[in-house]
């Protein structure tokens, strides 16, 4: 089988505002636009597309897997926005980084509430 995930789309209150946190928090490209949506690009094909309404932004998780050095980088731009993180998802560990499998990961808010969250390694993956 060939399946694979292509695209998302992430409901927003400011499309401009939360595509450009996310491209800019991840180090990527600056979004594209396509019909109604603001379109960030994700390095493995996948996009998440970002629809701006005044309805109730249903809250979604985004995880991200990034190499060691890329965590580095992605996590200073996150304490120099001032972003509140945690190591884990119930944000009982606030200021925190996890190592699970010997990895690095935190979870942090985009400006709608969706909660991001980037890894170095798959969980499960090893140790």
């Amino acid at each position: 089988m060939t399946v694979q995930l292509n695209h998302t789309i992430a409901w927003c209150r400011d499309k401009k505002r939360s595509a450009g946190f996310l491209a800019h928090v991840l180090g990527l490209p600056e979004p594209r636009r396509f019909v109604h949506f603001l379109i960030v690009d994700l390095s493995n094909g996948v996009s998440i597309d970002y629809f701006e309404t005044t309805e109730h932004v249903a809250l979604q998780h985004f995880a991200f897997l990034v190499t060691e050095e890329e965590f580095d980088s992605i996590y200073g731009r996150i304490q120099k926005l001032g972003v509140e993180v945690w190591a884990d998802p119930a944000r009982t560990k606030p200021g925190e980084i996890n190592r699970h499998d010997g990895g690095r990961g935190v979870y942090f808010e985009d400006p709608d509430g969706h909660f991001l969250e980037i890894i170095t390694r798959p969980y499960g993956s090893g140790n």
